[in-house]
């Protein structure tokens, strides 16, 4: 598997996810800069981190949504590669359009940094396969704007077509978000936006490997139909 990790004034966790990615899939990551208009055919996985792109500026995730290399990975999405946000990258997706729905400030108005309860909603997805369908996972949060809301309408149609992926278990959820939604993808099933880091829980060093089975399971699934 050959992924890419994009870097953005302001993103802290890349480093983190270059990590994560490396150990993995045995192969480190490129990197992809926000002025970059193209990304290499061969890339099969697009990881947008979090962090505070442009410091949050108007809204989580707005200014960097505009950024020339966005396009790029709208390209990549349209033909299929598997784009993953996570945080700030979630909240990049939504400003971009790639995922529906928005996310707000917590409801509490403080950051919150802590570890959370995660239960698979979708088991059935190329993220989620190494995992059960109502499995609990521990995974670590960090953000200060994840209350996911989206309208009605929008809501019922994701919920019959199972593009709600996690949701925060156990009376964890952090944010307020609606439905205690914590990660959801689109309608094609290749892009999926999360505000939990599961990079930051993959290994013993880390205190358990909860979250390694996100990106075992896109490995996987790449490596199937290579």
């Amino acid at each position: 598997m050959k992924s890419a990790v994009v870097q953005l004034p302001g993103l802290n966790r890349d480093r983190d996810m270059i990590a994560a990615l490396t150990k993995i899939s045995g192969k480190a990551p490129i990197t992809v800069w926000q002025t970059e208009t193209d990304i290499p055919d061969d890339v099969d996985l697009i990881v947008i981190p979090g962090g505070f792109s442009y410091g949050d500026y108007l809204r989580c995730g707005a200014i960097a949504a505009r950024m020339p290399v966005m396009q790029a990975i709208k390209d990549k999405a349209d033909k299929g590669v598997k784009v993953l946000g996570v945080c700030n990258g979630f909240q990049i997706l939504v400003e971009a359009g790639m995922l529906p729905g928005a996310l707000m400030r917590n409801s509490s108005l403080k950051f919150v940094c802590k570890e959370v309860k995660l239960e698979v909603v979708n088991a059935d997805t190329d993220f989620t396969r190494a995992y059960e369908k109502g499995q609990v996972l521990r995974c670590p949060v960090a953000h200060h704007d994840g209350n996911y809301f989206v309208d009605a309408e929008t809501l019922s149609g994701m919920e019959d077509r199972g593009e709600i992926v996690f949701r925060y278990a156990e009376g964890t959820n952090p944010n307020g978000s609606l439905n205690d939604i914590a990660g959801v993808m689109n309608s094609r099933g290749n892009v999926l936006g999360m505000m939990p880091h599961p990079e930051n829980l993959i290994e013993a060093a880390h205190g358990g490997n909860d979250g390694r089975g996100i990106f075992a399971s896109a490995l996987d699934v790449i490596a199937a139909t290579a």
